[in-house]
């Protein structure tokens, strides 16, 4: 894993940027990312660019042994082109036009805007495309998919609808615009829905989907555009790229059609609580650990273009990290398969809106940070271990067993966002909440899309999958007839693609594939313990359970035992062909349940598990063997007799690290 930094040259008088680049390949740093919030530098007035401060920086780059990551300036316009053309800002739903001074206020369907991204990247792609320095593009900063209710943006967003529907009957069916007098005679009558004026409680849910469908399809549109820009002005040895946030929840990364491979931005500690006494020092590992999944999975490239390198300026409490929590974060994105871990930033400013952002040096400009200090010593520490590396490891087999598959899909969680039917409802949470009890069996978990191929996992687990057709019933039960185990939850297949509630028993698109009907759902309050029995243990919910009526009493794993229904089945399974389906009906909040079940499916399947504590992962990665702890105490790790400790002891203090081959 390569280690890069983020430099801001424009920020710093000419003088100091030599001494810094020296510094940088000092320290060890392998690149330098550069240029993505500077257009006003490089077009200071419309049609006059300025390159040559950016060729002067390559240049001592170069001089300095270190690459470039050079970013697109399109996620902030330089002010003359607002004044000059106001209408490339996006509108907010009370149809204010958007102003200069922050970041991604671009309406991405304006074709002022478009013409303007279209001769800056042909610039910069014409004078570094082919320069040995640049190793790789980054298109745009952190891609947000806004809804924009701007002019362009209305008759973009009518288009999208006449293209996708054909007639507006098509529209008004899956609208259900009869409801409260929706109906429309032609798409030039509609307007984007707007839950902010509407009301949040009567917008059209499905109205609502197609919005976010769109704003994802434009901001994916608008990167294929500047990539497409891009590809025939560069290197083949150089890479396209971008950097969404870790848990992005607006832009969908897959829709992306030319870019090379995606990489990410996380921050864990946001000045939450986290696990623990000592976990707001240590930050939430699960952000990470969901990246490393989605972007990451097994044979795919990516990276961590920004990586929080101390505390931050816009965290609800902006602690000081534990001594040795950033480099723990670096190896957690080692262990993560990553190819690449980039801070950002350099040097810490002194002036602007992230003043108190900390960086790689303090003030000073030489100074090392304790996070500096954490960098440098991951980087001498990942010279000695590319000296340990045996290109012939293999995968052990007890982890290629294990190897998980989760499925999402984007429109699940914009639709249980609209329609959460609890305030205990928490989409991402919930789907996190299942990929961390698989990581905590020692398990590598891969998240899929459902057009993807199943038949490579033992275990497939589709937390939530709200939106199914008859297609994706038929894949689930053909990988599950071919020996494959599905894990289904509550809340799965209640809805058509369009997000209308089947005309039936409630999920009963799925009730041949669990062999139970579900006669309907509960929430309790926040203070009220519901209770269930199964695997000879009682566990509590109050969040979500499905009534389930098994057609075979034998399948029943879980039972409710208080409330009016006690009797009635939370968990159920069912064998088809070689494989099988199983269908948690509850969410818990300690998880225990959840996790009990999942591990009766891996043992059913002759599949191995840990036990890992919450914050304690253990991941193998090209032969190492690396565990990290973002919990409060102590973990002994139980190692081999023959193992050979490259770093770290077998007790992984809080913030502590170990690599190890076997």
């Amino acid at each position: 894993m390569s280690l890069g930094i983020y430099y801001y040259p424009e920020h710093w008088d000419k003088s100091e940027w030599e001494g810094d680049i020296k510094n940088i390949a000092e320290i060890g740093f392998e690149f330098i990312h550069i240029a993505e919030f500077s257009w006003i530098d490089m077009e200071p007035s419309e049609g006059v660019y300025i390159f040559e401060w950016l060729d002067e920086v390559i240049a001592l780059a170069s001089k300095y042994n270190l690459k470039v990551i050079l970013g697109t300036p399109t996620s902030i316009t330089p002010v003359w082109m607002g004044i000059k053309y106001p209408e490339i800002y996006l509108m907010n739903a009370d149809y204010q036009r958007q102003e200069h001074g922050t970041r991604d206020q671009q309406s991405l369907s304006n074709p002022i805007w478009k013409r303007f991204t279209k001769k800056i990247v042909t610039k910069l792609g014409e004078r570094y495309g082919n320069n040995p320095t640049v190793i790789g593009w980054q298109i745009d900063n952190e891609p947000w998919a806004k809804p924009d209710f701007s002019p362009s943006s209305q008759e973009a967003f009518k288009k999208w609808l006449e293209t996708k529907y054909e007639t507006i009957e098509n529209l008004n069916n899956a609208w259900g615009a009869s409801f409260w007098n929706q109906t429309y005679s032609s798409f030039s009558e509609i307007k984007i829905p707007n839950a902010k004026l509407v009301g949040w409680w009567g917008i059209n849910p499905h109205s609502l989907l197609d919005l976010k469908r769109y704003s994802a399809d434009t901001q994916a549109d608008f990167l294929d555009f500047q990539a497409e820009i891009l590809r025939p002005l560069i290197s083949k040895n150089q890479y396209i790229t971008t950097n969404y946030t870790a848990t992005n929840q607006s832009a969908d990364p897959r829709r992306t059609k030319k870019l090379d491979f995606n990489s990410f931005t996380s921050y864990p500690n946001k000045g939450n609580a986290n696990i623990g006494d000592l976990g707001f020092r240590l930050g939430d590992p699960k952000e990470l650990s969901f990246a490393f999944s989605f972007y990451a999975p097994e044979n795919h490239t990516s990276g961590i273009m920004e990586l929080q390198p101390g505390y931050v300026n816009w965290g609800g409490i902006n602690s000081l990290l534990l001594p040795g929590t950033v480099r723990m974060w670096l190896y957690h994105c080692f262990g993560g398969n990553l190819s690449f871990a980039c801070s950002y930033r350099y040097r810490q400013i002194n002036y602007g809106a992230e003043q108190y952002h900390s960086g790689i040096v303090k003030l000073d400009g030489l100074t090392l940070s304790q996070g500096g200090k954490e960098y440098k010593q991951v980087i001498e520490e990942m010279e000695m271990l590319r000296k340990a590396y045996n290109p012939k490891a293999e995968i052990p087999k007890k982890i290629k067993e294990r190897k998980t598959a989760l499925l999402w899909n984007y429109d699940n969680t914009w639709s249980m966002a609209q329609q959460g039917q609890t305030n205990q409802w928490n989409t991402l949470q919930f789907f996190q909440k299942y990929l961390e009890i698989v990581k905590s069996f020692g398990a590598p978990a891969d998240i899929i899309y459902e057009n993807d191929d199943l038949s490579k996992y033992k275990v497939v687990i589709a937390p939530a999958f709200e939106l199914v057709d008859n297609a994706l019933i038929d894949k689930w039960k053909n990988y599950v007839k071919q020996g494959g185990n599905l894990v289904l939850t509550l809340r799965t297949g209640v809805k058509d693609r369009n997000g209308h509630i089947f005309s039936a028993g409630w999920g009963e698109k799925i009730y041949s594939l669990i062999n139970a009907e579900i006669e309907n759902f509960d929430q309790l309050l926040p203070s009220t313990k519901g209770t269930i029995e199964g695997l000879k243990n009682e566990y509590f919910w109050n969040n979500w359970a499905d009534l389930i009526v098994p057609n075979n009493p034998k399948n029943v794993l879980a039972t409710y035992t208080n409330q009016f229904y006690a009797g009635k089945a939370a968990v159920v399974t069912h064998k088809i062909g070689k494989g099988t389906v199983t269908y948690i009906g509850v969410d818990t909040d300690d998880a225990l349940l959840e996790k009990d079940v999942l591990r009766s499916v891996y043992f059913q399947a002759n599949i191995t598990t840990e036990n890992y504590p919450e914050g304690v992962y253990v991941q193998w990665r090209d032969g190492f063997w690396v565990a990290v702890n973002y919990a409060s105490e102590d973990y002994e790790l139980k190692l081999p007799v023959k193992t050979n400790l490259l770093i770290g002891t077998k007790i992984l203090k809080p913030g502590g690290v170990c690599v190890w081959t076997e």
